[in-house]
């Protein structure tokens, strides 16, 4: 999702040579709202918010709702403040997942080199591919119709010669469009922008190189290195520099994999019970080891995110003995990470749990040492999930869950329990 500044200065017709510009950034128009309005046709033309209505944060919002001011990540009281008469949805994580992979399979088929960013956004390097499909331009204009026809939804394409100018250029191309900037219009096209639509370049980089009177890209780009650095450090004063002179060398790798994988909640109301935290830290933790198997990775590193009712947020992790993608193992850890925190005497407002530090399960019997032996009651309970998996495949991830472990030691597993039915342990 691109949520970097633009300039009118940059909507232009930049050209027409299409030479060394192979790199395509691919980039869904706001795409949980756009997946709910394929479903919700008479929502369409009215400012949209995806995400919990009460105590949630926005996960997505329509163009409309964005006139407004509201944007992805910010509560949903500011958003609905911003934008009272919005139509507030809830998300279905199923749906986008679907459609994501989908689309990611349209792009797999033009070309191997596709490297995944996001669920809505991914990077394609189509020089392999111009003789079978012809130049960037049209194998974009084929790709969104593609999306439109098969989806109803709608996403935008930038062109350029490496994928930081490529993604700038889909950025200005929203929403609904495509940019191309020619390799020799690529200098040009970046000093247009202000220096806030660069990589790496937050609030405070801003503030900083604004100190020293830099606004703009072109003037970062007639700024020497060392005085950049001077500003903002050696090592991003040298890298902002290339950017501003288009200067990006990394390749579009493929199959690139998640870093991490997480879930969080954000309660109705601050909970004071930290029973009932727990019992959230359950339900999340079993989330990410489903995530976890059906991605064929497991966790090296658990970690929790807590935010307290004046909306301070922590994370606490802890690295393990071995890899694992069992919820149980997930699910004490973070209970004792949660334990252990200082909330300071206030009320939880969200609490989430991560799994890091992601390996290939794959192969992964053979790697281990002797310290590291596998666990067979661990491979039992695993075994006991790949069913709940295969239940939840089956009828829906609510027809099954992992029960509380409510009046037990901390050190007990919590039963696997099926509504109407008995425990599985």
């Amino acid at each position: 999702m691109s949520r970097g500044p633009r300039s009118a200065d940059a909507f232009r017709d930049w050209g027409s040579d299409e030479s060394g510009t192979s790199v395509l950034h691919v980039d869904m128009d706001a795409f949980f709202a756009s997946c709910e309005l394929v479903r919700r046709p008479e929502l369409r033309g009215r400012p949209v918010i995806v995400g919990g209505r009460d105590r949630g944060v926005v996960l997505a919002a329509t163009y409309e709702a964005r006139a407004f001011g509201v944007r992805s990540a910010m509560s949903m009281a500011a958003g609905l403040r911003l934008c009272p008469q919005a139509v507030v949805v809830p998300p279905d994580h199923r749906l986008y997942h679907e459609v994501s992979e989908s689309v990611m399979a349209m792009l797999a088929s033009i070309t191997p080199l596709v490297e995944r960013i996001s669920v809505d956004e991914a990077f394609l390097d189509v020089s392999g591919a111009r003789r079978r499909l012809g130049p960037p331009t049209v194998i974009a204009a084929r790709l969104r119709e593609q999306v439109r026809a098969e989806h109803g939804i709608t996403c935008s394409v930038g062109v350029a010669q490496n994928k930081f100018v490529a993604k700038l250029a889909s950025t200005h191309a929203k929403p609904d469009g495509m940019m191309l900037v020619p390799a020799d219009a690529t200098v040009r096209f970046l000093r247009t922008l202000p220096v806030g639509a660069l990589w790496g370049v937050g609030e405070k980089t801003e503030a900083a190189l604004a100190r020293w009177g830099i606004t703009t890209v072109a003037q970062l780009a007639d700024t020497d290195v060392p005085t950049l650095q001077a500003a903002v450090g050696s090592v991003s004063g040298a890298h902002l520099h290339d950017l501003a002179w288009g200067r990006d060398p990394r390749p579009v790798v493929p199959g690139h994999e998640e870093r991490s994988v997480g879930a969080e909640t954000t309660f109705e109301r601050d909970l004071w019970d930290l029973g009932a935290v727990e019992q959230r830290v359950l339900e999340l933790a079993d989330r990410v080891a489903a995530r976890l198997r059906h991605q064929g990775v497991v966790a090296r590193t658990v970690s929790i995110k807590v935010r307290t009712s004046d909306f301070r947020t922590f994370t606490r992790s802890r690295t393990l003995a071995g890899p694992t993608d069992v919820a149980r193992e997930i699910f004490l850890v973070a209970r004792d990470l949660l334990g252990a925190a200082d909330l300071r005497g206030l009320p939880v407002r969200l609490v989430g749990v991560r799994g890091e530090n992601l390996q290939v399960r794959a192969g992964l019997a053979e790697q281990v040492t002797l310290d590291e032996a596998v666990d067979p009651r661990q491979e039992a309970r695993r075994e006991a999930e790949l069913a709940l998996d295969a239940v939840r495949e089956r009828f829906g991830r609510s027809s099954i869950s992992l029960g509380a472990a409510t009046g037990r030691g901390r050190g007990s597993p919590p039963p696997t329990t099926v509504p109407g039915g008995a425990g599985i342990s």
